[in-house]
């Protein structure tokens, strides 16, 4: 598993920062795409809403108001990723876009509570609405969120900030589905518990992404590091394909994003190959190569450990 990632990752070194900053922009784009699409639409939604007596369509509008506030959140952390290092913040601001993407996935765990207790409510109280106005408003809605996700979709899917744009307005696009088919089913029936029980089923669905880019972008957070590298094993190779290694410990990896990793560590040299510096160079070409680690820390130890 780890094998492969690798072979992932060399084609984003050899391409180099301009790679990155053209992924930025590319994904900035997509984002303030989205936004003004979803903020529009929104809009006629609640109109929609109130005309029709429809509290599916407006709940769904409060749904696309979140989006709305997530997409600028997102297209905000591009902008602030994108402010160089300084004193105060001397790994720069790249971390921003995974706090974003954690607030997003925080916001859509609320909405599915919020979702969950008006189903409840509505499951003891139906209210009665207007099928065909709000199968109409509906199906716009749809073709709107179809629009914001396939250009969200068609983004960096490993950057956490475009996932969780893009699983905000996946949540809007199956909220359509589920309005449409209530819709229909109120105008040939007038069963009106239809409209809480597609809801209830929307809502686990939302779950279930919110769930995962919480869990993510917390381990991000907390310098987790990544799910697909062994440490032990990391070490082990080291030590075997570099000549003069003797032993590594005091090893630390995380990410200031899943793209940008950073490791810290301690060598102790077998004395017998090579100059210092030529054995950490291996060592942080190997990083590189292998493990797409860009920015590595390595302590050199002489007589024994120094933090012992």
């Amino acid at each position: 598993m780890a094998h492969d990632h690798h072979h992932d990752h060399e084609h984003d070194h050899d391409d180099g920062h301009g790679h990155l900053h053209e992924a930025t922009e590319g994904n900035l784009r997509r984002v303030l795409i989205a936004l003004v699409v979803t903020g529009l639409f929104m809009i006629v939604e609640v109109i929609g809403g109130i005309l029709s007596g429809s509290l599916a369509l407006l709940a769904d509008a409060g749904h696309m108001l979140t989006d709305t506030m997530a997409l600028a959140l997102a297209a905000v952390a591009f902008r602030v990723s994108k402010r160089p290092a300084d004193g105060r913040l001397t790994y720069g601001y790249q971390r921003f876009q995974i706090l974003a993407a954690f607030v997003n996935g925080m916001s859509l765990l609320l909405i599915v509570g919020w979702i969950l207790v008006e189903a409840v409510q509505r499951f003891i109280a139906p209210r009665e609405v207007l099928g065909e106005t709000m199968l109409l408003v509906a199906a716009a809605g749809l073709v709107v969120n179809i629009i914001s996700f396939a250009v969200l979709h068609s983004g960096d899917q490993d950057n956490l900030n475009i996932r969780g744009a893009a699983l905000h307005v996946a949540g809007d696009l199956l909220g359509s589905v589920a309005a449409i088919v209530a819709a229909i089913v109120i105008i040939y029936t007038g069963w009106m518990a239809i409209d809480p029980i597609l809801s209830v089923a929307v809502a686990a669905l939302i779950l279930k992404s919110a769930w995962a880019l919480v869990r993510r972008s917390a381990h991000v957070l907390l310098e987790g590091a990544p799910d697909w590298l062994n440490v032990a094993e990391m070490q082990e190779r080291i030590v075997a394909d570099v000549p003069g290694v003797a032993e590594i410990h005091h090893v630390h990896v995380w990410g200031l994003t899943p793209q940008q990793l950073m490791l810290t560590m301690h060598l102790s040299l077998t004395g017998k190959v090579g100059s210092q510096a030529e054995i950490v160079r291996d060592v942080k070409a190997l990083l590189q190569r292998e493990y797409s680690i860009g920015h590595s820390t390595i302590e050199v130890e002489i007589d024994g450990c120094s933090d012992h």
